[in-house]
């Protein structure tokens, strides 16, 4: 025992270091997705390969030797979504990234996701991040206008022709809208969502995009982000998660703006 403790590089305890990490972050990757079922498959096919093996089963274990000697071809297939996210999320080095969104942008996108719950209009808002989105921009429409809760309003608007799909924010400007997102394909989400929290799931999953979706129906402002959905109740704690995820070195020690909006607007509600 001591011997083998004794023969124990440096660089073995790196390379075990280095494969549980990679371990962990495939698991966090492919936590609440479709992946943990396919892995569990997979590993129920390597058990019955073992026991066939055991007992001498021998028509049972050529043809599982036969499917595992092209299972890496298989996982590829398999996991082609996941794989394309964990390469996506590790192209690009922390110490490179910017992050182009202003307090002020955040601002007016709870202040639009207010108004849109108010008056009962379901909304799409996709906060880019490191991620390009350039995939999702077509079919869209190209706006590139500034970032205000009124324009906002006016896209989802239902007499709007662009009020199906969702708003991508990119770069402090409002590029595109009526763009489509992929739906999740998860099997675990909740049954009260419909297709526009779908939407923002897949496309949370996907790449790391920060996504509100107000609902029409419940009046819900909702935040996706990493193939989560959370609701909120309260627009300034919406507001201070978006700054602590878009502006983390930033210490806000004046009060937060008041969000709801008076005047005309408050009026027409009541």
């Amino acid at each position: 025992m001591l011997e083998t403790i004794r023969s124990i590089r440096l660089l073995d305890i790196v390379d075990i270091l280095i494969v549980s990490y990679l371990i962990y972050r495939t698991l966090l990757l492919i936590r609440g997705t479709r992946a943990v079922q396919m892995v569990l498959g997979i590993g129920s096919i390597l058990l019955l390969y073992f026991i066939s093996a055991y007992f001498e089963l021998q028509t049972l274990r050529v043809l599982l030797k036969t499917f595992l000697g092209s299972l890496l071809v298989v996982i590829v297939i398999l996991f082609q979504a996941e794989i394309r996210r964990g390469l996506t999320r590790m192209g690009m080095p922390r110490l490179f990234r910017t992050n182009p969104t202003m307090e002020n942008d955040l601002e007016e996108v709870v202040r639009a996701a207010s108004l849109l719950a108010r008056r009962h209009l379901g909304a799409l808002i996709v906060l880019e991040r490191e991620n390009g989105l350039r995939d999702f921009l077509e079919g869209g429409f190209r706006l590139d206008a500034r970032v205000q809760a009124e324009l906002l309003l006016a896209i989802f608007h239902t007499s709007s022709p662009m009020h199906d799909g969702g708003v991508i924010i990119n770069k402090r400007r409002i590029h595109s809208s009526g763009c489509l997102l992929p739906l999740s394909q998860n099997p675990n989400i909740d049954k009260r969502y419909g297709t526009r929290h779908r939407a923002a799931l897949g496309l949370s999953e996907e790449t790391d995009a920060v996504i509100i979706v107000v609902s029409e129906e419940t009046q819900t402002i909702s935040l996706a982000r990493n193939g989560r959905i959370t609701p909120f109740k309260d627009e300034a704690q919406l507001l201070a998660t978006l700054k602590a995820l878009f502006l983390p070195h930033k210490k806000n020690k004046r009060r937060p703006k008041k969000l709801n909006p008076g005047g005309a607007d408050a009026q027409q509600d009541t």
